[in-house]
Order: C-alpha cells, then sequence, then structure tokens
C-alpha cells in the first residue's frame, strides 16, 4: 500500500553537505573516550577529505525556480513567438530573416520591457510578445535604411531629477535615508551595458511626446541584455546584446549601399560612449523595475 500523503511515508533525515558522511572530530574524540573507558586502546580515524569539486556561487545554468517565473523561459515559448513572427513576416514583405533576440527595452521613462528583435535583410524589427497568451501585441519596424547612429557603452542619469525633491520633502529622515539609497541604486547602478539606435535626431522630437511615457515617436530605441540570459546556453546565444549588435552592424551597412534616394551613400555611426536616460521623475520606473511589470511573469496566486 502506497504511503504517499500519510505520516508514514515521512522518514526524518539529516541534512548533510558533501563529506559529512566521514566521521566529524567530535565523533573522533567520543570515540576515544568510550574506548578509553573500556580499557581499549583507542583508535585513529581520519577525515578523509573529499574529492569531489565544489560548484562556484552562483551557477549560472543552475536557476530552476527563478527561470520558471518568467513565461519566455518555459518549453516551446520562444520557439512559438518566433515561428508567429516568421509567418507574419512571409505573408507582408517577404524579407530573409537574419536572427532574432530576446532583449530589454529601456523607453525614455527609463522602463523596462520584455522585447525580441528581429533583423532582416531590410528592417528591424521590434516585437512587443505576450508570452502568456502566446501573442504578438504590437510590432513596430524600422527601416534599416533609416539607422544612421548606433551607440554602446554604460548608463547614464540625471544629477538633479523630481523623485530626489520628493523623498526629501515627503518622508521622514530614517526612511528617507533608505528609499533615497535604493532611488539611487535604481538610477546610476543599472547593470551591465546597453545600446541605443537612432533612426531620428532626439531635438526633433517634441515636448509632449518626450513627456508621455507612452508615447510611440520616440526616434530612438535603448536595449540591454534579458535577466534570463544566463538560464540556460539557448538563452545565453538569443539574449546576447555582442551577437545582435554583430548582425545588426552589417545589416544597416548594406541597406544604406542598397538604398535609392536620398538616403544613398549614407554611412553609419558607430560610437562608444555613455548612454544618457533622460528622467526626471523616476519613480513610476521605480515600482515597475522593481516588481518587472514589463515582463510576462507569473505573479502568484492571488486566491485562496
Amino acid at each position: 500500500m502506497s504511503t504517499i500523503g500519510s505520516a508514514e511515508g515521512f522518514q526524518a533525515v539529516s541534512l548533510k553537505q558533501e563529506g559529512d558522511d566521514q566521521p566529524s572530530e567530535t565523533d573522533h574524540l567520543s570515540m576515544e573516550e568510550e574506548d578509553s573507558g573500556k580499557g581499549l586502546m583507542p583508535r585513529h580515524i581520519s577525515r578523509q577529505s573529499s574529492v569531489t569539486e565544489s560548484t562556484l556561487y552562483p551557477n549560472p545554468y543552475h536557476q530552476p525556480y527563478i527561470s520558471r517565473k518568467y513565461f519566455a523561459t518555459r518549453p516551446g515559448a520562444i520557439e512559438t513567438a518566433v515561428e508567429d513572427l516568421k509567418g507574419h513576416i512571409a505573408e507582408t514583405s517577404g524579407e530573409t530573416i537574419q536572427g532574432f533576440w530576446l532583449l530589454t527595452k529601456i523607453d525614455h521613462w527609463n522602463n523596462e520591457k520584455e522585447r525580441i528583435l528581429l533583423v532582416t535583410d531590410k528592417t528591424l524589427l521590434i516585437c512587443k510578445y505576450d508570452f502568456i497568451m502566446l501573442s504578438c501585441v504590437q510590432l513596430q519596424r524600422i527601416p534599416l535604411s533609416a539607422v544612421y547612429r548606433i551607440c554602446l557603452g554604460k548608463f547614464t542619469f540625471p544629477g538633479m531629477s523630481l523623485d530626489k525633491v520628493l523623498l526629501k520633502k515627503c518622508f521622514k529622515p530614517v526612511m528617507r535615508q533608505t528609499l533615497y539609497r535604493q532611488s539611487c541604486t535604481t538610477f546610476a547602478k543599472r547593470q551591465g551595458e546597453g545600446l541605443r539606435i537612432y533612426w531620428g535626431s532626439p531635438e526633433e522630437q517634441s515636448l509632449l511626446s518626450r513627456w508621455n511615457p507612452w508615447s510611440t515617436e520616440v526616434p530612438y530605441a535603448t536595449f540591454t541584455e534579458h535577466p534570463m540570459k544566463h538560464t540556460s546556453e539557448k538563452f545565453l546565444e538569443i539574449c546576447k546584446l555582442s551577437g545582435f549588435v554583430s548582425k545588426l552592424v552589417p545589416g544597416i551597412q548594406n541597406a544604406h549601399k542598397n538604398s535609392i534616394g536620398s538616403g544613398r551613400g549614407k554611412k553609419l555611426m558607430v560610437l562608444t560612449e555613455p548612454i544618457l536616460i533622460e528622467t526626471y521623475t523616476g519613480l513610476m520606473s521605480f515600482i515597475g523595475n522593481r516588481n518587472k511589470l514589463g515582463y510576462s511573469l507569473a505573479r502568484g496566486s492571488i486566491g485562496f
């Protein structure tokens, strides 16, 4: 009779690390005392060193519970998304796909958003994909011939922002210090490097578009690596920013050579410089990024 689910099916076990099956130093002393009490010669028991190699922590490819929270990492999710986009491209433009990547987009208000990027022979496609319903929500098409500048570098933020002023006025001194430290960590210490792609001049962006967090008229896009880059070898490849750049730059250069009209003969500038996230009211992005609101993520059970 199976004992699963009953109290009889459980046995008390001791938690030991590797090598703990060997006698400890206290065991050695107790055995010597016991043997000496019986008038016997003390036995010398040496603790053998473990021959197993310990894995360095953290192990980048062993995070099953963290990775399962992201729907993009679940079996078949990214493959289904790519097949959907390939079918859409085949029906609409028939362009040849050079590669696809899963990256994090950082908008002009510093909000992180999960995106699938595809590079074809003529176009850069930025797709907002719902990995829960397995459907494409939004698709932005950028002609490669329109891209004139790419910047690579670390992120920087303005020296003064509105959230720091609010922290000084709205909270008690003790709480203020904690929130201020967390705010500075979020703004000034974003991990990794980023990539910004320009297909228009930021100076020509209207004031309304600049201060609208949902604006789609921003003439550039900023990306960084997806947080699940180290989940597996597969995601290490498709979430790597350097791999995306290695395909994007030649694609843009070829598009410039083959372009007709005013864009013909235009050269691509690839610069290494800090990337400014020009946000002055960072409270919304602080809350959103801390809770990963821009990702298709399992939020846990709400009911009882």
